[in-house]
């Protein structure tokens, strides 16, 4: 869930929607209590990270209780276990949990039976931040007669982008003998087993471009005692997040790649189902717009950015990032011999002898403003050249918009 996750970096935007980005989490949240109460669902599982750190205010624990509130008012039991963003350690402040919503132990796995579902859930929570050691060894043989969760966070065999937090394998998994597996930590939508199921349903919300696509939850059905078919995912997302590759080959002019660029936008505003869209934008291709796309980029995206509202987007589509790597059709030459030459000398140039003259500039840009490098961050381009990294792609983009400014 990671409520109320920070989602920094907004603010280098003047544009972007920070405060309905920032209410996403929450909002998606609400989104599965409407869910749940809807299905006349029995039970909500919550395989850890309820929050994405300590409460900045009481406000963050007050919607949480509000929004369970909801779910024991309509008969609908919530069974939960912390992460490492809301590890036992980690949170200061604490509230009590209606009746029929229950947080399970972190020192030892606990288990919780509901008889008159036939349901018995096993789970253990995070006592700490960083737990790099297996937690099965402590989870129960399952109940007999019942049908048995198990509630776990954990990265299983490791997936990238996440901390290897209580590592376990599937088939670990499954010779625990227990008729369903709801994991935690990892962001992404994935069935690991199918008998028995071990699932890793998502995060309910993406929090920013690296976690693209649709979120939601996973609906478990139960009939006579077993799982009835293949559990299934639902979105509750209400910002999408979408990278957004547009290759421009071909494209005769300026006004034919804003085009295309156009019909792409509408066509994944159309993919949102709805929803706001977060979007970065790369282009890319061999095409005789480039040097009208590339000699002021700053204007391009201006460009690209009234193309989204003609879309359709309006408040609806956010663009995060353009990212512009086109190049000038294949035999393109110099005009003339000076820019030949020019050409020549770039093409035969050693970047290491460009190392001393490039770090002083970029160092001079990221220091005009305070809190820049920051706000980039270190792998941006220029903060790498600020270092005394020149790389091949750098000297290309040079080369590319110089050819773009002489064509001009």
């Amino acid at each position: 869930m990671h409520l109320d996750s920070p989602l920094r970096g907004l603010e280098a935007d003047p544009d972007a929607p920070a405060d309905r980005i920032r209410g996403a989490t929450r909002a998606a949240f609400t989104n599965l209590v409407d869910f749940a109460v809807d299905q006349n669902a029995k039970i909500v599982l919550i395989a850890g990270d309820l929050y994405d750190g300590d409460w900045q205010d009481w406000r963050t624990g007050q919607f949480l209780i509000r929004e369970l509130e909801r779910l024991t008012r309509a008969g609908i039991k919530i069974v939960a276990i912390s992460g490492n963003h809301d590890a036992e350690s980690v949170i200061t402040r604490k509230l009590r949990w209606p009746d029929g919503a229950k947080l399970l132990a972190t020192g030892r796995a606990e288990t919780v039976t509901f008889p008159e579902l036939g349901l018995t859930v096993h789970g253990r929570g995070f006592p700490t931040k960083a737990v790099t050691e297996s937690l099965l060894p402590s989870y129960p043989p399952p109940a007999p007669g019942m049908l048995n969760i198990g509630l776990l966070h954990t990265c299983a065999t490791g997936r990238p982008g996440h901390e290897k937090y209580a590592p376990c394998t599937p088939e670990q998994l499954a010779a625990q003998g227990y008729d369903y597996w709801a994991l935690g930590h990892i962001h992404t939508r994935e069935i690991l087993w199918r008998d028995p199921w071990i699932v890793f349903p998502g995060n309910l919300q993406g929090r920013h471009i690296g976690e693209e696509g649709a979120k939601g939850a996973t609906l478990i059905t139960v009939e006579d005692g077993k799982i009835a078919g293949e559990p299934t995912h639902h979105a509750l997302d209400v910002v999408r997040w979408r990278k957004i590759p547009i290759d421009l080959t071909g494209a005769a002019d300026e006004e034919a790649a804003l085009t295309r660029i156009r019909e792409k936008l509408a066509d994944a505003l159309a993919d949102a189902e709805g929803r706001m869209l977060a979007a970065r934008v790369h282009l890319f291709g061999a095409t005789v717009s480039h040097t009208a796309l590339v000699r002021d980029t700053g204007a391009t995206r201006e460009k690209i950015r009234a193309e989204a509202l003609a879309a359709g987007g309006g408040n609806a589509l956010w663009l995060e990032q353009i990212e512009i790597e086109t190049s000038p059709p294949a035999g393109a030459a110099a005009r003339d011999p000076m820019e030949a030459l020019l050409l020549q000398n770039i093409d035969a140039a050693d970047p290491a002898s460009l190392v001393a003259d490039l770090q002083a500039y970029a160092a001079q840009l990221l220091d005009r403003a305070p809190g820049l490098r920051a706000a980039l961050g270190d792998d941006h381009p220029a903060a790498r050249a600020a270092a005394g990294e020149i790389t091949p792609a750098l000297m290309a983009q040079a080369r590319a918009l110089l050819l773009a400014r002489l064509g001009a």
